[in-house]
């Protein structure tokens, strides 16, 4: 519904007078720089930089090379981004795109609706600390509440915010694979196998321990619940 309404937005600015009139070259650049802008605003503004950050750490957890491969994980994590984006792109899509479509608001209106809902939950998302260093760098004083932070202070704080969780949940997820590396190396040691990787012996027990526990649903559970405010 909301790609819908997104196409359908797209499509208007297409069938302006003010965008036909432009050159041919002048069009490709403008549209390549609005797909430029939506994968930049998909990274920065979203769930999935947490996402893939932390599925990236468990296929490095698991020693388990490109498996699942690069595709999958990308695809994996755009899902869950839209999945846990839901209720937030709905909201944007009633109180902003739906207006704007039916001509009931002005584009302004529309904009500041939705960078308002975004904002909302980047927000929620954002660590204090990270929101007061970025805020000190731009050197912006005057904020009455934090629904007034800019844009351009509150993305860079969301993103940096998202990465230390990512690495903390990274990190969690490592730390007992790493013993399991500890406890095979200490094992071949002592049987005299100094020559044999401990890799060749611990991929398979982290296997059998993913699967024995659920891993991917665990993951997916403990992700879909870090955005939960």
């Amino acid at each position: 519904m909301l790609a819908d309404s997104l196409t359908n937005v797209t499509t208007e600015m297409l069938r302006s007078e003010a965008f036909q009139s432009t050159s041919p070259h002048l069009k490709v650049a403008l549209f390549l720089g609005a797909m430029a802008f939506l994968s930049s605003a998909l990274v920065t503004m979203t769930a999935f930089t947490r996402i893939v950050i932390v599925l990236s750490f468990v296929r490095r957890a698991l020693s388990t090379q490109e498996i699942p491969p690069t595709q999958v994980i990308l695809g994996l994590s755009l899902f869950l981004t839209l999945f846990v984006m839901g209720p937030t792109l709905t909201t944007l899509e009633q109180e902003a795109v739906t207006p704007y479509l039916q001509e009931s608001i002005s584009g302004e209106v529309a904009w500041t609706r939705g960078s308002g809902i975004l904002s909302q939950f980047m927000l929620s998302q954002t660590r204090k600390q990270d929101l007061l260093l970025m805020m000190d760098l731009a050197d912006v004083r005057s904020i009455e509440s934090p629904e007034d932070v800019p844009l351009r202070v509150l993305v860079p704080s969301f993103v940096i915010s998202e990465l230390k969780t990512a690495f903390i949940m990274g990190f969690c997820i490592y730390l007992p694979f790493v013993l399991i590396d500890l406890v095979v190396s200490v094992i071949l040691m002592a049987l005299g196998m100094m020559m044999m990787p401990p890799v060749v012996i611990s991929t398979p027990c982290k296997l059998l321990l993913f699967i024995l526990i659920d891993g991917w649903s665990l993951i997916v559970r403990s992700l879909s619940l870090s955005f939960q405010t």
